[in-house]
């Protein structure tokens, strides 16, 4: 029944339907423990697409480790790589050691088999708002290690661990031309809102979202040569009145209305291969 509904549905919409035996791309994408050859290119969009040519973010360097190495999601286009190791270099300007980095892509991108809904495109990383201790840390202490919150545990203030640091890092990742969005809680937001007395510019880039208070995401535009698609561009504005609405939603949750789910929101992890981009399969056939 199931079956025949989607393809009733598929052919209703003049496309044809993922037949029920087809591997579902995070099974296919999160087998690769290699990019695939080629020019960089970032295909499809950011919760829905792949990548070619993809670059390993080293290790360790000298201003960086990354994070949970089992993983092998420290992979990316070469332009997020640059840009990573730019920023570590500026956290020790703001008086860290430099950068803890989770998560960027895999191998060639794609639906991930856990966690992330987006990451697919090798254009966001993940940066943890724990200071580093040490830039010398083993595969297993990286395993094992956590990060920090920026965020009360009431979710309404700062947490003792935010400082200047944290500031002026997200101020740098803002500022870069070739950032498309910074996702952090609300909180630590609307707290550079009222720390930010010069050019308020940047923080129209600094867009709220719940459960990154742990880390802050870091959102690349589209690079030259690729073939993927940008988010639309954030509200006019910088953004602080929004934030501070998130936070007083979070004191009074009776102030938010409910809306009904959306019927038609699919996880990424549940397409198939077939659903992707065109060139994701070529990408996923490439030795």
């Amino acid at each position: 029944m199931i079956r025949k509904f989607l393809t009733a549905a598929a052919l209703c919409l003049g496309m044809a339907a993922p037949a029920m035996s087809e591997p579902l791309a995070k099974d296919v994408f999160g087998q690769f423990r290699s990019a695939s050859q080629g020019p960089a290119v970032s295909i499809g969009f950011y919760s829905k697409g792949c990548g070619q040519g993809f670059v390993q973010l080293p290790e360790t360097g000298p201003s960086w480790q990354a994070m949970r190495l089992s993983r092998n999601r420290n992979w990316g286009h070469p332009e997020l790589v640059n840009f990573l190791i730019g920023l570590s270099r500026a956290a020790q300007q703001a008086g860290w050691r430099g950068l803890y980095i989770g998560d960027l892509s895999q191998p060639r991108g794609g639906p991930m088999i856990s966690g992330h809904a987006s990451h697919q495109l090798g254009l966001d990383a993940d940066i943890w708002m724990l200071p580093p201790s040490s830039l010398t840390l083993s595969p297993a202490q990286r395993e094992s290690i956590s990060s920090v919150s920026a965020v009360s545990r009431n979710g309404t203030a700062l947490s003792p661990n935010f400082n200047g640091g944290h500031m002026a890092i997200l101020r740098a990742a803002a500022r870069d031309r070739r950032v498309e969005r910074v996702f952090t809680d609300p909180v630590v937001k609307v707290a550079m809102c009222q720390m930010e007395t010069g050019n308020r510019a940047w923080l129209r880039k600094i867009r709220p979202l719940n459960g990154h208070d742990y880390h802050f995401h870091v959102r690349m535009a589209c690079p030259k040569g690729s073939i993927c698609r940008d988010q639309d561009p954030p509200p006019p504005g910088d953004g602080c009145a929004e934030a501070v609405e998130w936070v007083k939603n979070r004191i009074d949750p009776g102030r938010v209305k409910p809306s009904p789910p959306d019927p038609n929101y699919r996880h990424p992890r549940s397409y198939r291969l077939s659903e992707l981009p065109a060139q994701c399969r070529t990408v996923a056939a490439a030795p």
